[in-house]
């Protein structure tokens, strides 16, 4: 039997798991075993895989990036490019002054790297950062929080700005496997010891311990009131009037 997700449950547990419900209502949902559900979570640490990117609208063409390079060789202003070009000016300036200045600008230069770096996903900063990955590890040791961490590494690393990473990135190296950042045995040393990472926000109810055809005592019927069913006693002892231990309360006797 195939029971592989199909992309569009995949998108609808995601959906649901970053929503704030647990994992046995989001199975019951779409029809799925728990297993599956969790395993698919658990496979990336409770944290959505990113999709492979798409080239947006917002960002610049190639033919747009040609249309810059061929104005500023015709000693166009750069407001008049962009003007040209349908573009916001500021777009146009930052384009030209990250990729060498009018001078070096070239086209396809520059949309092969905005291309390169565009890719999803990006290698890990810790896993490129062999120094600050070490500390990170030792301090995860000794049962630092990683927001500890993330606010003691500026302090202790003033000079060097490569040693600095946010908790959200120590947490998402932790909870992430196969990113080869840390050592996926660390997150024991967290202080929740969780394995899978929980969205922000209030977590929907799991449905355990809610009890089906719920009657308020205020609502029971009114026969319940004369006591003539053994069972009916039950009421007193919920609605905390229970008698001692040993004592009969007033009323017909049990046959």
């Amino acid at each position: 039997m195939d029971v592989r997700l199909s992309a569009a449950e995949q998108a609808e547990i995601w959906d649901r798991y970053e929503a704030g419900q647990y994992i046995r209502p989001i199975a019951r949902a779409i029809g799925r075993s728990h297993n599956a559900v969790r395993d698919l979570i658990a496979k990336t640490g409770g944290v959505r895989p990113l999709v492979p990117t798409e080239w947006s609208d917002a960002r610049l063409s190639l033919v747009e990036r040609e249309e810059i390079s061929r104005g500023i060789a015709g000693g166009e202003s750069l407001r008049h490019i962009a003007q040209r070009l349908g573009r916001a000016p500021s777009t146009v300036s930052r384009e030209v002054a990250a990729n060498g200045g009018r001078f070096s600008y070239r086209a396809c230069d520059v949309h092969t790297l905005a291309r390169l770096g565009a890719r999803r996903p990006k290698t890990a900063k810790l896993a490129a950062c062999p120094r600050l990955r070490g500390v990170l590890e030792a301090k995860l040791e000794k049962r630092w929080s990683p927001q500890q961490i993330a606010d003691w590494l500026p302090r202790a690393y003033p000079k060097h700005p490569e040693m600095r990473v946010s908790h959200e990135t120590i947490y998402m190296s932790l909870f992430v496997q196969g990113r080869g950042a840390l050592r996926q045995e660390l997150f024991r040393r967290l202080r929740q010891g969780r394995v899978l990472h929980c969205p922000k926000g209030a977590r929907q109810p799991s449905g355990k311990g809610i009890i089906n055809d719920l009657v308020i005592i205020s609502e029971r019927p009114a026969e319940i009131e004369d006591r003539a069913v053994p069972g009916h006693w039950q009421g007193d002892l919920i609605s905390g009037k229970g008698h001692r231990l040993g004592s009969r309360p007033p009323g017909p006797p049990f046959g």
